[in-house]
This record gives structure tokens, sequence and C-alpha cells, in this order.
């Protein structure tokens, strides 16, 4: 296979796959839930009689003062209602309440509830962990390829590459929480900073790979010598992930509905970080070693 031959076709297709997600964060943006910005969440299930109007569930909870609430079905006669801070006493009276307005048998399923301070704490937290793993990376890379020229390259290469699976997961959470209600919360953070983690496992196997025969391929072109390396562990790192996969899949399919959404973004992200450490991570490490850049500008003078 020539890989790094065909590299940019490889990088037009991450394009065409992160653009659209890019451009859903820009338009629909990411809701955040309680874990971050505060408030509380309750999911219930109405078990008797026909489920409300979502209107019919404001009403109730305007009559205690929550005018704010914003109650959504999420099919099979549950319905999920995020409204400000409020307490286990209060929920329970609201829930009564709506019971008794309705007609209706309410089943509580979820109860939370975050003060806006600790959410607010949680936001900084999540975006310190994601800055604090990328300085991690390429310092950890840049020492254990010391011992080749140009080590800094790998572990930018393979934090581009990271960078390529984080915003390829938070597009797609974009579009699911457009047309499904999934919200960011903490089980998303502990996806993204797995797919983190699985990426640059990836990428560090193929980098490995490279540092070995670039001693022992030593009259091989460095184009060549690269691709031959992404081949050789291309193998293993596509039975590893495809092993994971199945086992998220099993979880899919017979676990239960709160783990659904964790393990899709997992799913999701498990096949970006593959993708992009074989057809990514390494192909950067050409374009940088050849400076192709050089080549981009000279072709858009010619153009014009």
């Amino acid at each position: 296979m020539d890989i790094i031959g065909k590299r940019y076709l490889y990088f037009g297709i991450s394009l065409a796959i992160i653009i659209p997600g890019f451009l859903a964060l820009i338009f629909w943006g990411l809701p955040l839930a309680v874990d971050f910005v505060g408030g509380s969440v309750v999911e219930i299930r109405f078990v008797s009689g026909e489920t409300p109007t979502l209107q019919a569930v404001r009403d109730v909870y305007a009559g205690f003062g929550f005018d704010d609430a914003e109650p959504r079905t999420s099919g099979d006669g549950e319905m999920i209602i995020r409204t400000p801070h409020l307490d286990d006493a209060t929920n329970a009276e609201i829930l009564a309440a709506l019971e008794d307005a309705t007609g209706t048998q309410v089943e509580m399923l979820q109860f939370e509830s975050v003060g806006p301070t600790i959410g607010k704490e949680v936001a900084l937290r999540a975006i310190g962990a994601i800055a604090l793993a990328a300085v991690a990376i390429l310092l950890y890379i840049w020492y254990a390829f010391r011992g080749i020229p140009n080590a800094y390259r790998y572990g930018v290469s393979a934090i581009i590459a990271m960078l390529h699976d984080v915003l390829v997961v938070l597009g797609i959470q974009s579009i699911l929480s457009h047309f499904l209600g999934w919200e960011v919360n903490a089980l998303f953070l502990t996806a993204l900073l797995t797919v983190i983690s699985f990426s640059v496992h990836d990428s560090i196997v193929v980098f490995d790979r490279i540092r070995e025969n670039s001693r022992r391929m030593r009259r091989v072109d460095y184009d060549d010598m690269v691709n031959q390396s992404i081949v050789q562990t291309m193998a293993r790192s596509i039975n590893t992930q495809f092993t994971v996969f199945l086992t998220l899949l099993a979880l899919l399919l017979f676990g239960g509905s709160t783990l659904r959404h964790f393990i899709v973004i997992m799913m999701v992200g498990l096949l970006s970080g593959t993708y992009s450490s074989i057809f990514n991570a390494a192909p950067i490490l050409v374009v940088w070693e050849n400076r192709e850049w050089h080549t981009w500008f000279r072709r858009g003078a010619s153009a014009a």
C-alpha cells in the first residue's frame, strides 16, 4: 500500500469529515449539561395515561417559580426536564404536582443537581486536563525519541493527529446534540480523554517502528521507509482497535441507555484515532521532512 504517496487524499478525507462537524459547532454549538453550567436535570417516565404536552409540564414548573424550565421528550413516555438549581424536596413536590395536574403516574428515573460554582470549576478543570495532556504528550514523545534527529516533530505530529480526533468527536457530538438532544456531561469528557489516549498510543506504535527502521534502512528513501513502517504496524493497530470496537458494540446493543451516549462517542473516537494514527500522523512527518509547504505556496503563486 502506498499510503505516503496518497497522503493528500487521506488529508482530504480528514477535512471532509471535520468540516461538517466544525460547521455544526459554529451554528449549533455544544449544549453543556449541569455538570459544567450548574442547574438540575430530572428524567421521568409517565407510567400510566398519555404523555402530557411540553407546555403542560412547563405550566406546572412555572407554578413553582421555574418559568425557564426546559422539558423535552426522549421517547417511550419519557421526558427530560432541565431547570435552575433545585433541591430534592422541591423536586419531589413538583413531581407530585405534575401527577395531580396531568392525571398520570410519574416515575423518576434520574435526578442530578449541581451548583453553578461547582459546574464552572468542572469546566475549567476539563479544559486544563486536555491542555495538560497535550503538553505531557509532547514532552514524553520528545524525550522517548531524543536519539533521532528532529525528535520534537514526532510529538508535534502526534498532537496534530490527536487534535484531529478531538475535532471529529466534538463535531459529531454537536450533530448528535442537535438531532438527539445529547448534552456534554462528565461522561463525555471521560470518553474524550480516553479517545486522546487511544490516538496517541496508536501514533506512538507507528513512530516507534519508524525509529527502528530509520536505523536499519539508512539507504532507503525517507518516504518509502515511513510507508513501510506504517504498513508493518497497520495490522496490529487495526486488530487491537477492532477488538475494543467489538466490545463497545456489545455494550451499545445490550447495555443500558444511560451509557449509550458515552459508548457512541467512544466508538467514533476509536475509529477516528485508528484512521489518524495510520493516515495522518506519520504522513505529517513526511510533509515536514520534505518541507512541502514551499511547494504549496509556489503552486498558489503559479495559479495566480
